[in-house]
């Protein structure tokens, strides 16, 4: 805007030079002319005056466009000089100060990821020995696991687990009620092996009591020889509450959180399935970028049992996760 106003100065101060120069010259004629003519009467005729009221009228336009073109330059420098509006002023400024902050404020990247991927593993101990369909504990006319015929529960409390999870970042600062407190959605599942009975139902085996009458012992046909893999599967959602966000090391509780568990082989009821809850404690320590490892325990608590099968218990061990 400037820059085309001072081109237009430039031309109208121009102009008004060259219309100066023109007018200059006709104005002293017919000043002179005027001079003459007073002092020679004899010479006036009537194309001599016509000439010079030709002459006069053109001065006097000249005269009266230069005037106009002063105005108009006038109004143009005043233009030019005068200051913005208030609006134009003030969208100005605000965009200047925003520029401003702008540059001033330091490049904000994300450097840590809320989501975890990880996979963990460990001990795991049961809270009584499991029993399943493949252990009964009495049968009718033969007698019951002390007379040596049945095998009673056929895996003890120990036991291995591994597995995998995620957690979903919910909130930065607990809904604005805690700052650097994170709250995570725990997707989870774990599988569970408490080992493996060769001798389960009735193996082939001699009877050594038979109704409380020893030395009548017999050969009892093989009803199962199969061995069987005493298992569970644990599949748990929980909320997570993890403290010091940014730190490298963060530690994290579970209040409670919900759990199914899934046994293998049925109870004796032929059930496999039943609902529980967990609650668990851990750390983990950043290693490099988002790859971290840490350790946990959980306690895996069923108000009741599977149809006589305990799936309460405690779990503990580490595990290595990756953030995304």
């Amino acid at each position: 805007m400037m820059n085309k106003t001072k081109l237009v100065l430039g031309i109208a101060t121009a102009t008004l030079t060259m219309a100066a120069a023109m007018v200059a010259p006709q104005a002293q004629a017919h000043s002179k002319a005027k001079k003459h003519s007073h002092r020679a009467v004899t010479y006036t005729t009537s194309s001599a005056e016509r000439l010079a009221e030709a002459a006069n009228n053109k001065v006097e336009a000249l005269e009266a466009q230069l005037q106009a073109m002063q105005y108009e330059l006038q109004a143009l420098r005043s233009e030019a000089h005068r200051p913005a509006s208030d609006a134009d002023s003030a969208k100005v400024q605000e965009l200047d100060q925003w520029m401003a902050s702008v540059k001033a404020a330091p490049m904000s990247t994300k450097a840590r990821h809320d989501n975890t991927l990880f996979f963990h593993g460990g001990y795991a101990h049961q809270n009584n020995d499991r029993g399943g369909t493949l252990d009964p504990t009495n049968i009718p006319g033969i007698g019951s696991n002390r007379d040596g015929l049945t095998t009673g529960p056929i895996a003890d409390a120990d036991a291995w687990y591994f597995g995998a999870g995620f957690d979903f970042g919910l909130t930065d600062d607990v809904w604005g009620m805690m700052n650097n407190t994170e709250v995570l959605a725990e997707l989870m599942f774990d599988y569970t092996e408490l080992g493996d009975n060769a001798n389960n139902g009735l193996s082939a085996q001699e009877v050594g009591v038979v109704n409380g009458i020893p030395g009548a012992g017999f050969n009892l046909p093989p009803a199962n020889n199969e061995k069987a893999t005493v298992n569970m599967l644990r599949l748990t959602a929980s909320p997570k509450v993890k403290l010091f966000k940014n730190s490298a090391f963060r530690p994290w509780l579970i209040p409670v959180g919900f759990e199914l568990a899934v046994i293998s082989p049925p109870s004796d009821a032929i059930t496999v399935l039943t609902p529980a809850m967990q609650f668990g404690i851990g750390a983990d320590y950043r290693i490099w970028k988002d790859i971290f490892i840490g350790a946990d325990a959980r306690y895996h608590y069923a108000p009741g049992n599977v149809d006589g099968v305990e799936v309460s218990g405690v779990t503990a061990g580490g595990y290595i996760g990756i953030g995304f």
